[in-house]
């Protein structure tokens, strides 16, 4: 008898629905049908098909342990991992960011402007030989000294640069997860499992794209705020630092 008879069997003989089975597994019930039926190509891969055994023999009352030994018998024991099941490059929502002209630096300019066009009318006539008008130019400059310092002293505060937003990407997980983070570019940033009880954490300061597999499983926050992420096998998320809230692609 092959793993989805026998789960299937063990299902009317406990008197269960495959709706109730999906209810208590949290599996989707067109899942639950097609592992009955032997198809197990819905599961997403060798990963979720052995934990979606587990959980549908735990409902009907079987034990698993014979059902995962033939399983693997089938299709191969445990081994690398295989990313390409779960991670596809996702398109991320490309945000438009607004350039702000800043005042500080017009003042700037401005300021420098008139500075070079009063030095080159006012310095030829200092050179006269008038000892009077030497002694009243010197008189000008030396009243005006704490002008320029002034001056002087508020240009850092013009030129301060503003402070580049980021993303605080923090992911707790109460059970083992994929979890795949790429660049906007698709370039990889971390791809692994998370193991059940551990943390990961990223700082990012460009837009970058997140996929989790197993979201009931794990506890997502960004810069602080939990996210909240419909129930499925994967989801897709775009993180823009310059954003409060993520965008979910699935």
């Amino acid at each position: 008898m092959s793993i989805g008879d026998t789960l299937a069997e063990a299902r009317r003989q406990a008197g269960l629905t495959i709706t109730q089975v999906s209810r208590q597994t949290r599996i989707r019930e067109s899942i639950v049908r097609s592992i009955e039926q032997g198809d197990f190509s819905a599961c997403g891969g060798d990963f979720y098909a052995r934990g979606h055994i587990r959980s549908i023999a735990a409902a009907v009352g079987v034990d698993p342990v014979p059902l995962i030994r033939e399983y693997d018998e089938e299709h191969g024991p445990p081994g690398a991992m295989r990313a390409s099941q779960i991670f596809e490059p996702a398109t991320p929502i490309k945000i438009r960011e607004a350039r702000n002209l800043h005042l500080g630096w017009v003042l700037a300019v401005a300021v420098l402007a008139l500075a070079g066009f009063g030095a080159y009318h006012f310095y030829p006539k200092s050179t006269s030989s008038d000892p009077a008008a030497s002694a009243t130019v010197k008189l000008h400059s030396a009243h005006s000294t704490p002008t320029a310092k002034a001056s002087t002293t508020s240009k850092p505060a013009a030129q301060k640069k503003p402070t580049v937003p980021e993303a605080v990407i923090r992911l707790t997980a109460a059970q083992d997860c994929w979890v795949g983070l790429n660049s906007t570019s698709g370039h990889t940033l971390y791809q692994g499992l998370v193991l059940a009880g551990s943390t990961k954490t990223w700082n990012e300061k460009d837009q970058v794209s997140l996929v989790i597999g197993n979201p009931p499983g794990i506890t997502l926050t960004v810069n602080g705020k939990t996210q909240r992420l419909t129930k499925g096998q994967v989801v897709r998320l775009n993180i823009n630092p310059l954003s409060k809230t993520p965008v979910q692609v699935g």
